[in-house]
């Protein structure tokens, strides 16, 4: 689910990879959410098996053949343990006995069905696409900060998304702004050029921006100001792992925030914090403290493969409805996808 404009500058801007070239893709042309094909049902069917564990507590409770206080309580149990949170359990308890009423709904099934559809609703805002270039100065790049805790997934999360860029046709900038750790700049290298789907590999088409040992923040405004001589159309900064405890390194990250906008007036477009899903409420208490630091535009949420703690987004959607661009079930390149919440909300009860 990427949008694109091409710039004003780059009418026919492409990236160069060894052996071919992928255009800029028109404007609307971008793949939505759901189509049926292959690669996107194929994708499915890991969101499915990833959400397995989580969803497995859930759908069990529909196996009895009454429709009763039972039923519901057990329900709410099964929401909570997924990390669904309070408020989102009780919404959602809420609609579905409204939902079951209204449709006089006798069968388990159905009501399962029904709870599919409520789930759904309240995760619907949470879709949105990544627009790339549609900024007021949109001759320069998309600049793009990505924020998180140590072990998220972070770095992981920006080389998988460089790739996905990338096969949609947008030259990419990585800054490496997490100065003080050594392997860094080597760790986005190695997944900014891992092969894609295709077998090609970007090779040395993605520039890295670094500077070992120096102020994240110089690393993120030359890499803003490099983007914007060699008419790049996103750059990328990776930033230092944090806990929003740590006031002094979330006051960092506000600092590169304001360099940023010093390098390019209207940046950073976007501010984007890597959950780890396996962490359930602790997720949302992230979302919330990076948010109030930063105003987040947009959540990449990795490792929902194997927890038991899926729910979370639903939590999130009922307390700071921020925009989930990507989730991921895996290591692998394609493991990292748009998110939809019809898809999501099925997988999980599948």
């Amino acid at each position: 689910m990427f949008s694109f404009f091409k710039k004003k500058s780059s009418v026919d801007a492409t990236i160069k990879a060894p052996e071919t070239a992928l255009p800029m893709p028109k404007p609307g042309a971008a793949r939505a959410p759901g189509t049926p094909t292959a690669q996107r049902n194929s994708w499915l069917s890991k969101l499915k098996a990833g959400l397995r564990k989580t969803g497995s507590s859930i759908a069990s409770v529909f196996t009895g053949t009454q429709i009763d206080d039972a039923l519901y309580e057990e329900l709410e149990s099964a929401l909570l343990m997924a990390d669904t949170g309070v408020k989102a359990t009780q919404h959602l308890l809420d609609e579905l006995k409204r939902r079951v009423k209204d449709s006089k709904a006798t069968e388990p099934g159905l009501v399962k069905a029904l709870l599919g559809e409520a789930l759904a609703e309240l995760l619907k805002p949470l879709e949105k696409a990544l627009v790339i270039g549609a900024h007021v100065d949109s001759a320069a790049p998309t600049v793009i900060m990505v924020v998180g805790v140590n072990g998220a997934g972070k770095t992981t999360s920006i080389g998988k998304l460089t790739r996905h860029l990338a096969d949609q046709g947008a030259s990419v900038l990585l800054a490496a702004a997490d100065t003080f750790r050594a392997a860094a700049r080597e760790q986005l290298g190695v997944w900014a050029t891992r092969a894609g789907s295709g077998g090609e590999a970007l090779g040395e088409a993605v520039e890295i921006i670094s500077q070992q040992g120096g102020d994240p923040a110089a690393v993120a405004f030359d890499a803003v100001s490099a983007g914007r001589a060699r008419g790049k159309d996103v750059v990328l900064v990776d930033t230092a792992g944090r806990l929003p405890t740590q006031l002094h390194l979330m006051e960092e990250l506000k600092k590169i925030k304001r360099v940023v906008s010093k390098a390019q007036s209207s940046a950073p477009h976007e501010i984007l914090l890597v959950i780890d899903g396996n962490t359930g409420q602790n997720a949302l208490s992230q979302v919330k403290a990076f948010d109030d630091a930063l105003q987040l535009t947009g959540l990449i949420v990795t490792k929902l493969d194997g927890t038991a703690k899926g729910g979370v987004l639903a939590a999130i959607a009922q307390e700071r409805p921020i925009p989930v661009y990507f989730i991921g079930v895996g290591e692998q390149l394609a493991d990292l996808e748009t998110f939809s919440a019809s898809e999501f909300s099925q997988a999980l009860l599948a």
